[in-house]
């Protein structure tokens, strides 16, 4: 089984988006655990019509419902705790699935060597040209972020690679990771970084992290955390970025990171989910 945890908090429309194409994918058996962080719009409702149609067609459900936003981190640990599958994967309510088989193929890339742990997708912008959003994550010797690809096109990053870290927005890992790291560390909670830390004890403990480029995903980036009212995004993400950067900086220091140059990130006019046609966007 595979276990897919998918976030939301408001932002009925992203979660739909996202959960119809979800509800393409060809794997089984597949369960999905939909983590309601205290939504006050329609999300509930919308939730218990996916469910039927996810039960009709062979998918599993959970559903872990909060009165109040308890953030990603601690959404995803708790989550992880009720998940059944042997490969555990993260999902945020504002991407949309772009092949019906992605999870076969992020499993069987794992499968083929034991030293790989986790293991993300190619991730686009999801309206032309599809320009990439990220492709992996590179650090730099002074800790600043690079999302590998960014703003190219999207034939441009092609081969798996290693990386340094992922983003969760969308990552298959093992349950044997996850039973040997237990939970993200809730020092980053809400959110931020969380993610990157995981990669780096991941790494420490002498497991891989890869990218898949064969398999793609639409990202709307910044939807599922940045656009929460109650979360005030900026300071949590310089707040966690120091805790990252003083955990990690000696390891960061002595790696073949991207230089300062290439963190800087392109320009990429962004766009709303009521304007695309994200239907056509399905497998």
């Amino acid at each position: 089984m595979i276990s897919v945890i998918v976030l939301h908090h408001d932002k009925v429309e992203y979660s739909r988006a996202c959960l119809q194409s979800l509800l393409r994918s060809s794997a089984r058996p597949l369960e999905v655990i939909n983590v309601d962080n205290g939504s006050h719009d329609s999300t509930p409702q919308m939730l218990d019509e996916w469910e039927a149609s996810a039960q009709a067609a062979g998918i599993e459900t959970q559903r872990l419902r909060f009165e109040t936003n308890i953030g990603a981190v601690r959404g995803r640990n708790v989550a992880m705790e009720k998940a059944r599958g042997q490969h555990i994967v993260f999902l945020d309510n504002d991407t949309i699935v772009a092949q019906q088989n992605w999870l076969e193929a992020l499993r069987d890339f794992l499968e083929a060597d034991a030293s790989r742990a986790i293991v993300a997708p190619k991730m686009l912008f999801p309206w032309e040209p599809y320009l990439i959003e990220c492709c992996g994550c590179g650090v730099s010797p002074r800790g600043r972020i690079q999302y590998i690809g960014r703003g190219e096109a999207r034939d441009s990053c092609l081969e798996p690679r290693q990386v340094q870290c992922a983003i969760s927005a969308a990552w298959m890992m093992t349950r044997a990771l996850y039973e040997k790291l237990g939970p993200l560390d809730e020092v980053y909670s809400p959110v931020q970084y969380e993610d990157l830390d995981y990669c780096y004890r991941a790494r420490m403990e002498g497991h891989q992290v890869w990218v898949q480029p064969a398999v793609e995903l639409y990202h709307f980036e910044h939807t599922t955390t940045a656009l929460s009212e109650d979360i005030n995004f900026k300071y949590v993400t310089t707040k966690n970025g120091v805790t990252f950067k003083k955990r990690w900086g000696a390891v960061i220091e002595g790696e073949n990171g991207p230089d300062e140059s290439q963190t800087q990130w392109a320009s990429i006019p962004k766009r709303r989910i009521e304007e695309v046609d994200w239907q056509t966007l399905l497998p």
